[in-house]
């Protein structure tokens, strides 16, 4: 399918503050870019640089004043959603080495502090259906409510409370399959039939020496999604880091369906 996107984000700076964007969707074999354009107001010179694995790319800038940027682009999606349930779990000692750091626990993504959990409620199978078995009980045992986490929400804390957005559906996710010895990764994407439309986190596991989609949330089908960037939680995704403080002044994301 051929979607658009259009993405519009208006800060406000009360002093120049360096910025790190990154909204521009990937380009990648299931995802081709038809045409895309990226323009910053409000900004001194800008620095293109690789995403993390070589993914996406992200724009060193510094911002100051009113700032705008505005992202539109037309992308060709061709993912047919497969069953990873038979798919084998690669044992540890022999994954590549880069997919090894997304076995280490992270910032948001505590792996380490459910690794008993995980052994006691996912035992046996070493195939796919325990990946997916981890993403239904996160969909069946948490509320979906916006606003109820922030910046420093862990997954730790995703699972006492039991709720959260999509970020932390995908940090659970995350953590449980590190802790099962699965690398797993966070991605961020613009995702078509989403509502209310937004930037959306998904998650990339590893299994049979390749990466799969896996939305927990279940929020938008994964044939709809564009993939903008990849890392190991929120921190390496964030579309927009601000350092320093802003104020935000308008956001918008629009995705719609061309044919």
């Amino acid at each position: 399918m051929r979607l658009k996107i259009d993405a519009s984000l208006r800060y406000r700076m009360a002093e120049p503050l360096d910025v790190l964007l990154t909204i521009e969707a990937a380009q990648l074999p299931d995802q081709l870019l038809v045409s895309d354009l990226l323009t910053v107001d409000g900004v001194g010179p800008m620095r293109p640089i690789d995403g993390e694995d070589g993914i996406g790319r992200r724009t060193w800038m510094c911002a100051s004043g009113d700032f705008h940027a505005h992202y539109a682009a037309e992308v060709d999606v061709d993912r047919r959603p497969i069953s990873i349930d038979a798919l084998p779990i690669t044992p540890r000692r022999e994954l590549p080495p880069e997919v090894i750091p997304y076995l280490w626990p992270s910032r948001y993504c505590e792996a380490d502090r459910f690794e008993a959990f995980v052994e006691r409620e996912f035992p046996g199978d070493n195939h796919g259906a325990k990946i997916m078995a981890m993403a239904r009980w996160i969909y069946e045992h948490l509320d979906y409510c916006a606003g109820s986490s922030d910046a420093s929400t862990t997954a730790v804390d995703v699972f006492v409370s039991r709720q959260g957005v999509c970020r932390d559906f995908a940090h659970l996710l995350v953590s449980f399959a590190r802790a099962a010895g699965v690398p797993a990764r966070l991605v961020s994407a613009y995702a078509w039939n989403l509502d209310p439309p937004d930037f959306h986190a998904v998650v990339e596991i590893w299994l049979a020496g390749d990466w799969y989609l896996i939305d927990p949330t279940q929020l938008a089908p994964l044939d709809g999604l564009v993939r903008i960037a990849v890392g190991r939680d929120a921190t390496d995704i964030a579309f927009m880091t601000i350092f320093g403080t802003a104020e935000l002044v308008e956001q918008s994301i629009m995705v719609r369906r061309l044919d």
